[in-house]
């Protein structure tokens, strides 16, 4: 049987989400980050080198990283569920952002986190890192959130999902950085906020909570 390595308020949330879409058993084995350092505790070394979340494993296969796993686990256990039929707009929608939620808007909000506790240095060094915070969200991490934000509320204008009318993989690969938008982003557009919404709803993802437990993704 499939099993998924969760971490507490990780990426990995989301494998469970489709698991639950699909109906496919699986065991859940979970880990506990460091309330002080957040990172994963080292018991996750002994599943994948790199120590993190999320990892499965499946008849002797171990697999990390959100995208490939999503990916393994509808082309092995999904009979066509959650992903348009090739050859047509909504597959290469699809695909498109399955790779765009961590290679191209992750990777800002990640910075936008990381600035929010650069203003919490020490108060001995406070004023100079808010300088610095201020100068790089200023000149690069909000303009090009802006951007991104507004590109995300017009295609989500003209579809309820990102690869069309109905839920996809990508969708579930987008929750992330999406509920993060929601809860970060100052005046986030209705289309945004109204997926975020969407999803939760889900049946399936109240199931995948259930079973992994409260997360914030402003952690």
């Amino acid at each position: 049987m499939l099993t998924v390595h969760h971490l507490n308020n990780s990426r990995s949330q989301r494998v469970l989400w489709l698991l639950e879409e699909l109906g496919v058993p699986y065991e859940i084995v979970k880990y506990e980050r460091d309330p002080k350092t957040m990172l994963a505790p080292p018991e996750l070394q002994k599943i994948h080198p790199l120590g993190k979340s999320p990892v499965v494993t499946d008849e002797g296969q171990t697999l990390a990283e959100s995208a490939a796993i999503l990916e393994y686990i509808v082309e092995k256990y999904g009979n066509g569920r959650l992903v348009p039929a090739k050859g047509t707009p909504e597959y290469t929608k699809c695909r498109y952002y399955m790779h765009y939620a961590e290679g191209s808007l992750m990777p800002l909000l990640l910075v936008k986190l990381l600035m929010s506790r650069v203003r919490k240095a020490p108060a001995l060094v406070r004023p100079i890192a808010k300088a610095i915070a201020g100068k790089l969200d200023g000149t690069f991490t909000n303009p090009n959130l802006t951007r991104h934000v507004g590109f995300l509320a017009g295609e989500l204008a003209k579809s309820p999902y990102f690869a069309g009318s109905e839920l996809t993989v990508a969708d579930i690969q987008m929750s992330f950085p999406m509920e993060a938008i929601a809860a970060r982003v100052p005046d986030v557009p209705n289309p945004i906020s109204a997926f975020v919404e969407r999803i939760h709803e889900r049946p399936a993802f109240k199931k995948a909570l259930e079973r992994g437990g409260p997360y914030d993704v402003m952690s």
